[in-house]
């Protein structure tokens, strides 16, 4: 019932959840300060470029679920081209699980 319309109040988070219509895992969240117990908030979230930081949240969900949950993405068919390239050009961000 969560994914009817308007049972959530922001129609975009059952896309943007952990096993939402996208069936990935999600990216790492970070906040302030920038930096926290030795974590650091990347550069590219600082930004402000909301293209980059799409790019940069769909990739380290890449792979995070690639890593934690890979028969989630067997289940999607497997990596497309773009997220092969993906995960290629944008490196995996340390994050405690």
């Amino acid at each position: 019932t969560r994914l009817l319309p308007g049972v959530m109040g922001n129609e975009v988070s059952p896309v943007s959840e952990s096993f939402g219509i996208a069936r990935m895992l999600e990216e790492p969240h970070f906040t302030r300060p920038a930096e926290f117990r030795g974590w650091e908030v990347p550069e590219v979230l600082r930004s402000g470029d909301h293209a980059k930081i799409e790019r940069w949240r769909r990739a380290q969900a890449l792979h995070r679920t690639v890593r934690a949950r890979p028969d989630l993405i067997e289940r999607r068919g497997g990596l497309s081209n773009v997220e092969k390239r993906l995960l290629e050009d944008i490196p995996c961000v340390p994050y405690p699980d």
